[in-house]
């Protein structure tokens, strides 16, 4: 039931109490009954987890309270409070919203259209929030028709039109920008561009955080991508600030609470850190360093193949120096090149002189390892227990030419006002603040277009002697754009307050109008021929079994809570899958390939383009069969043509051509780039039939 302590109308009571349930099961953000003596808290809590908790563990936005600096409420007005907080709360919106689209043009996402929440008093309130920030006073009458007033006086067709313009605020080409709303906006309104609020109802600290910030926590991005604009909700409350503020530092507030049912230790004893490492590792006897009483070993069926202490710490120290030859592809290209006589020799020699006779001797032990077998052995099971993953890098041979190509300038979202005085910005949970504006100083430029060339020339990517015509161009039309809403000297002082933010909203349209020589010749620089399968760690129950990989678990839709086992060829002894297609998958590939697995984040350094950013691509698995290598990528079929799996569709091919010329030198086999359809994976498939088509 969702807040159903919220509602008590007897007909619904009568008609769960036919049902005769056993337990009635109870979610709401706010578990306590209102009385006349304050709120009392609920008693019957099975698991608390308090926003205070969601906003320090990053799952929703940062909320900040929004003052200005030095303001003093003394002799003011309430009406004249009100404008001075619209108006700023105004300027912060039209901040955040090329923020917004700046870092969504960088990293070649959805733009998010924010809108502002004005909280009214009443209906009568409402109407006139409306009728003044319509009206072409306010912001020269920008907003005309992207307000909407959301509570109980519209009807019929009226309350049609604003109910579906409220449902669709999200939504890029719904105009809205300005919702004002009484009451009517409370449980089930779920949107995640919310990204200014506006209170003008008087109400004490306590109600303005819980009903500010409930509507417009939710990110738009699902998660905090490290970018304050994305990542922070500002209520703009200049009269309440230091109130707020208090009750935000109290120890039961809602936004720093940091309590819950369970006790810490029990949650503690019902997971832990589970450390899988390669099946090489176990085979060699080595122990995971820094192992806490958090952590467990994953089970392995792997029995140490050296049998004695001084067996293992030979074994050990041969595994440290193949690990050295990593970067040695020269001398040893690949694994197999470890059976190589002069090779084997040099490892001996190395071995011994590591260790003097005593370093090997077990007490009542006077017998010493063989090096040379323990050498010969231990390069077996490393050819054995290991998929070579070569480290490849592509560089250019000499200078690369590059540049952008003129292009118009989409401005429409640019729409900076001119503010005389700066914001004061404290985040509610850390305390700390920020000064919005570059306030006063600084030296004044001559041309506008100068602020513009200004903060574009900062960019690494940007050379000002080949790019000033380019950079001109765009500078004047910004500026152009500026004029047509501002005087030029409003537009100045736009641009002097706004310069990094206007900088960075052009640069990232810069971005797809980049070019570069296609004639520049590139090298492939080979500087590992294998790299070592490091552990892997996982959260999963301290005393539970992994579940058998071959089973399909009753909840699917919790897949990456499990972890599975049992596997033959699979390089180490546990693993996790975020969908039930990479199980079946995990099925194939242990039945028909040589040996497998799911590579860990940095394995393979591939890198590919997304917009500005350069992020790293992980392979879902890699696998050995008799001919190949495959590079296994199982997608949702809805999300096989999204721009970001494309570019990892690229990076990973343009690899595996490097690896296959490379392997094909030294006599390995080829690598092969699959990206599958998740609803085409079932277990009567071959791992060459994956993918085609």
């Amino acid at each position: 039931m969702d807040e159903s302590h919220r509602y008590r109308a007897k007909a619904g009571l009568r008609a769960i109490n036919e049902l005769k349930p056993v337990l009635g099961l109870e979610l709401t953000a706010t578990p306590f009954v209102e009385t006349s003596k304050g709120a009392i808290p609920f008693n019957n809590v099975i698991y608390d987890y308090a926003l205070g908790r969601a906003i320090a563990d990053g799952f929703v936005k940062e909320p900040a309270v929004v003052t200005r600096k030095n303001f003093n409420p003394a002799g003011m007005s309430k009406e004249a409070i009100e404008e001075l907080k619209l108006s700023d709360g105004i300027r912060l919106h039209e901040q955040t919203k090329v923020q917004l689209e700046t870092y969504a043009r960088e990293t070649n996402r959805e733009i998010v259209k924010p809108f502002v929440l004005v909280i009214a008093r009443d209906t009568t309130h409402a109407a006139q929030l409306k009728t003044l920030m319509e009206s072409g006073d306010f912001f020269d009458g920008f907003y005309k028709d992207k307000v909407i007033q959301v509570d109980s006086s519209t009807t019929g067709a009226q309350e049609e039109e604003m109910i579906n313009r409220l449902l669709k605020v999200e939504h890029a080409d719904e105009p809205t920008e300005i919702v004002i709303h009484v009451n009517m906006l409370k449980e089930g309104w779920d949107v995640t561009n919310l990204y200014t609020i506006v209170p003008l109802r008087a109400a004490n600290a306590r109600i303005l955080i819980e009903q500010s910030i409930g509507r417009g926590l939710r990110l738009p991005y699902g998660k905090r991508v490290g970018v304050t604009a994305v990542d922070r909700l500002n209520i703009v409350a200049h009269d309440k600030f230091q109130e707020i503020v208090d009750e935000a530092n109290r120890p039961d507030s809602q936004v720093r609470m940091q309590t819950v049912v369970l006790d810490p230790d029990e949650i503690e004893k019902k997971t832990k850190t589970v450390i899988s490492q390669s099946k090489l590792a176990s085979q060699l006897g080595t122990v995971p360093a820094q192992a806490t009483t958090s952590t467990r070993l994953a089970p392995s069926q792997e029995k140490t193949v050296f049998t004695t202490a001084a067996e293992q710490k030979v074994a050990q120290a041969v595994y440290t120096v193949i690990k050295r030859f990593e970067s040695q592809p020269d001398r040893v290209p690949t694994t197999h090149s470890l059976a190589n006589a002069e090779v084997q020799a040099d490892m001996v020699r190395e071995v011994a002189a590591a260790f003097t006779p005593t370093q090997l001797e077990l007490e009542g032990v006077t017998e010493q390892p063989d090096i040379a077998a323990i050498v010969k052995k231990t390069a077996e099971l490393v050819v054995q227990q290991t998929i070579d993953i070569p480290r490849i890098l592509v560089v250019p041979k000499g200078e690369v030419d590059s540049g952008f190509n003129a292009f118009e300038l989409d401005l429409s979202g640019l729409n900076f006002q001119p503010i005389s005085d700066e914001l004061w910005v404290q985040l509610l949970r850390t305390g700390t603040h920020e000064v919005i504006g570059l306030g006063k100083g600084g030296l004044k430029e001559t041309r506008l277009e100068n602020y513009v060339v200004s903060g574009l020339v900062d960019f690494d990517d940007i050379d000002y002697e080949k790019h000033a015509d380019l950079l001109y161009d765009l500078a004047s039309q910004t500026v152009a754009h500026l004029k047509g809403y501002l005087s030029e000297e409003q537009a100045g002082k736009v641009l002097w307050r706004h310069q990094k933010e206007i900088g960075a909203f052009i640069h990232a349209q810069m971005q797809a109008h980049y070019w570069e020589d296609e004639a520049v010749e590139y090298e492939v620089v080979i500087s590992k021929g294998f790299t070592e399968l490091k552990s892997s760690a996982y959260t999963a129950a301290a005393n539970e079994d992994p579940l058998d990989f071959k089973v399909s678990p009753k909840d699917k839709s919790n897949m990456a809570k499990y972890l599975f086992g049992g596997f033959k060829r699979c390089l180490y002894p546990v693993q996790k899958f975020d969908s039930e297609a990479e199980r079946i998958l995990a099925v194939i590939l242990d039945r028909e390939t040589e040996k497998w697995f799911k590579p860990a984040k940095g394995l393979f350094q591939i890198f590919y383009r997304l917009g500005a950013d350069h992020p790293e691509y992980q392979p879902d698995f890699v696998a050995e069969t008799a001919d190949a290598i495959y590079m296994l990528e199982p997608k949702k079929r809805t999300a096989m043509n999204d721009a970001d799996v494309m570019a990892k569709k690229d990076a990973a091919e343009e690899w595996c051509e490097n690896a296959t010329s490379y392997n094909l030198k030294h006599g390995g086999k080829p690598w092969i780039y699959r990206l599958i359809p998740h609803d085409t994976i079932s277990e009567n498939m071959s791992v060459d039939h994956l993918g085609k088509g």
